[in-house]
């Protein structure tokens, strides 16, 4: 199989971790025989101080001339004075906007060997398996209008929370569908006994869940589903929300794996040219270090064999090499526990590469996962 990926390494620790996952991917084309090209693009501020924008044309056109798209990271505090226009996330809800990427899957999922990493008890967080599924490009990040205003001689700001029943059908529809190949159960978040747009949305619920009359449904007020996500996570299967509900929610999740370095995700489009990339943000703190976690860019490349090109064995064998280097006690430092092997990014990436390579470790590795 030969596919081109446009490659956006970003800002911070963007360049490190995407860097890390196309040597896993090249690892795959070498254990599978395919052939993956890769081009890059620039995005954030490191567009802006190279381009003057966050999003420069000539990345767009690359990636609509993709397969897929691998996105490390965006911002940093160096450009957050800058004006609204060019600020590094600008080019983020750009991108998503221009490419109609309108649904982010975000899967939770609890590593054995990493329930030390947890600041919750083992018996809360052993077993959880849940995916949030995110409508992206419409609510408070996209409404007009956002911006700066004076009323009455004050200063003042407004932003607009704004969406058609079309944009929370689809998202809805597709939280279903997810759901009905998994446990069958969604859990719709809002916060229905204030805002106008969650009445909407909670409609919207109830009118998709009549064609999955096997998929049990939930209506969860925002606010308690996150004492939930901490409390009792295993509760859900499917969580369905809004932008923001989601964003919020997603990264509250990521303490049920110890750590913002474990999640992946993937951001769907209605044209099947979808982006993938780590929830976690740019770091820049400890950028240029070698010590950023890759494996959330690692298990997002895996994501993207799996949604884009239909490659299922592939991408499980980079999620059990995954689990087997993390099985062995190697760690980078945001997951490091008593009695692990602390390495660095590029030390993980070539355990994680290895145990792709070694055609009889990981067929013994998928076996043991079965």
């Amino acid at each position: 199989m030969d596919k081109v990926i446009t490659v956006l390494p970003g800002d911070g620790i963007g360049k490190e971790v995407t860097k890390g996952a196309i040597e896993v991917l090249e690892a795959i084309a070498e254990r599978y025989g395919h052939s993956f090209q890769f081009e890059y693009g620039l995005i954030g501020g490191t567009a802006i101080d190279e381009t003057g924008s966050p999003l420069p044309d000539e990345t767009l056109e690359k990636c609509r001339k993709s397969d897929a798209i691998l996105l490390g990271s965006v911002g940093g505090p160096k450009w957050d004075k800058n004006p609204s226009h060019l600020r590094p996330e600008v080019g983020l809800l750009k991108i998503r906007k221009e490419l109609n990427l309108y649904a982010n899957l975000r899967p939770i999922t609890f590593f054995k060997s990493l329930a030390e990493a947890s600041p919750l008890k083992p018996e809360n967080i052993e077993g959880v398996d849940l995916l949030i599924v995110r409508e992206l490009t419409g609510g408070l990040y996209f409404g007009k209008p956002s911006e700066r205003q004076t009323r009455d001689g004050k200063e003042a700001a407004v932003d607009t929370l704004f969406y058609t029943r079309e944009e929370m059908t689809k998202i809805i529809r597709l939280a279903f569908e997810l759901a009905n190949n998994r446990r069958k159960k969604v859990s719709s978040v809002d916060k229905a006994n204030v805002l106008e747009t969650s009445k909407l949305w909670r409609e919207v619920v109830e009118e998709v869940a009549q064609d999955f009359p096997e998929v049990e449904v939930e209506h969860v007020l925002v606010d308690n589903a996150a004492m939930q996500l901490i409390t009792n996570p295993r509760r859900f299967d499917v969580v369905v929300t809004e932008n923001m509900f989601g964003d919020i929610l997603s990264d509250e999740a990521s303490v049920l794996t110890g750590s913002l370095g474990m999640l992946p995700s993937a951001s769907l489009s209605y044209t099947g040219l979808n982006l993938y990339e780590p929830i976690h943000g740019s770091a820049p703190d400890i950028a240029g270090q070698n010590i950023a976690n890759p494996l959330a860019t690692i298990l997002s490349a895996a994501s993207m064999l799996r949604l884009s090109f239909g490659l299922e064995e592939e991408a499980q064998a980079i999620e059990h090499a995954v689990n087997n280097v993390l099985d062995l006690g190697y760690r980078t430092k945001d997951i490091s526990a008593t009695g692990s092997k602390v390495l660095t990014t590029d030390e993980m990436v070539a355990e994680v590469k290895a145990s792709i390579l070694d055609r009889e470790a990981i067929s013994n590795i998928m076996s043991a996962y079965k």
